[in-house]
């Protein structure tokens, strides 16, 4: 087999940031190999010697110039610290395909790709790799359930899935100084890695330009903004940042409890300020978004806060700080609302026992959101983006459909392809 081609970039006569930055071409099937381009077919298992196959323990199919699979199709390639532009052909000789991709732990690439029967279309989409290491032997504190999460190994994995996907080839290379859109938070905002639980954060690259922006999500479940500092999650950022960069912070729910050691108004306002004045001394520009409600309702189908000062204590701090700010606080106020009681449980974490394999208990949580919360989530994110000064906003995708929080997306509308991996293990912090 013919090992990966690379192309070593080079920028006004010197080596670019990356030193050696590697291209990586494959293409798939059983077909005429294409030059320049590895040949991969269903017999290609990922393994750290060969540094690309088919992962996770999927059953892939190869035919003519394309490989697919009855379910899910992971495919995993050697990558380090960096950000990229993917670029995939999809599309089959003889059937109709309809292909959506999320990389890493479940952040959602592409939500949908539909081609004809000899349709082929070329997508593309960015996508950020990262490792704990910050420096030297100065790393990011993990916790246990971050241990063997795909965002933090040394590789790319890509889930292709829907009906009939058909991958005909892959293209991966190196972007050069990107604008990248840092997230930092807690359980509402990370990249949950196993079904049903989901996030906003995950969601929400699906709905940039493939030009320009890449998302990384340092949140992690449970973190306090002084959790987030202590576990040198700030630090990683601060090691990544370049100019023209975006930081979104947005935390609350952990803060709030006791033994947290933060108290709205001062040690809360005073960490608001470090992750903010961290941003901005690397020239990044720092986003305060209010944390989302808990789904808790009064008798007279009013959202009942139950975030104590906490989003009035981050109001403040923008305010004072002059630092751009998202209410998603009062959006998903108004967006609980909008939906009433009843179909508001659509957007959290409340399925009955079976409905996912090997769910043996009622799952029933007024904090987590299922994938189509945080799909509507992220619209919300988008909404405050194009309400704001932001200019980030003008990298969004020209094509997105107008959203109103008060007329919000009916659920039977929703489709997205599930991942088969679960979880009835509620995230850390709930």
């Amino acid at each position: 087999m013919k090992r990966i081609v690379f192309v070593v970039l080079f920028c006004c006569g010197c080596i670019c940031s990356m030193n050696a930055q590697i291209i990586q071409k494959f293409d798939f099937g059983t077909g005429h190999e294409e030059p320049g381009y590895t040949k991969v077919t269903a017999i290609d298992t990922y393994n750290e010697a060969r540094g690309f196959g088919f992962d996770l323990g999927c059953n892939p199919i190869a035919t003519g110039d394309y490989c697919t699979a009855v379910g899910s199709l992971f495919f995993s390639t050697k990558l380090p610290q960096g950000n990229y532009k993917v670029t995939v052909i999809l599309g089959d000789a003889q059937r109709a395909t309809s292909t959506t991709i999320k990389a890493e732990s479940r952040r959602l690439m592409v939500k949908e790709v539909d081609t004809k029967p000899g349709e082929l279309k070329k997508i593309s989409f960015n996508v950020s790799v990262w490792d704990s290491i910050i420096s030297g032997d100065k790393m990011v504190h993990l916790k246990p359930r971050e241990q063997d999460k795909l965002d933090w190994d040394n590789k790319l994995t890509l889930e292709f899935s829907n009906t009939n996907p058909c991958i005909n080839s892959l293209t991966i290379e190196p972007i050069d100084r990107p604008i990248q859109v840092f997230l930092m938070g807690n359980s509402t905002v990370t990249n949950q890695a196993l079904e049903p639980w989901c996030c906003w954060g995950q969601m929400i690259p699906a709905f940039f330009k493939d030009d320009k922006v890449v998302v990384t999500n340092m949140a992690a479940s449970g973190e306090t903004l002084k959790s987030s500092f202590s576990r040198k999650r700030l630090d990683k950022v601060a090691s990544m940042l370049h100019k023209g960069d975006y930081v979104f912070i947005e935390f609350a729910h952990n803060d709030q409890k006791k033994g947290s050691g933060e108290l709205a108004y001062t040690t809360y306002n005073k960490y608001l300020k470090i992750f903010a004045d961290s941003a901005r001394n690397h020239g990044a520009i720092p986003v305060f978004v209010t944390s989302t409600n808990r789904r808790n309702f009064d008798k007279n189908g009013k959202v009942i806060n139950t975030l104590g000062d906490f989003p009035d204590a981050m109001r403040l701090e923008a305010k004072k700080e002059g630092v751009s700010l998202i209410d998603l606080n009062e959006m998903t106020k108004t967006l609980y609302e909008a939906y009433g009681d009843s179909a508001s449980r659509k957007l959290f974490v409340q399925y009955p026992i079976g409905s996912f394999p090997g769910q043996n208990r009622l799952l029933e949580d007024n904090t987590h959101f299922s994938t189509f919360g945080a799909y509507v989530l992220a619209k919300c994110m988008v909404k405050g983006i194009q309400s704001s000064d932001l200019a980030l906003k003008k990298y969004l995708k020209d094509d997105l459909d107008a959203f109103d929080v008060r007329h919000p997306d009916a659920f039977k509308n929703w489709t997205l392809p599930v991942t088969p991996m679960f979880s009835e293990a509620k995230p850390y912090g709930n």
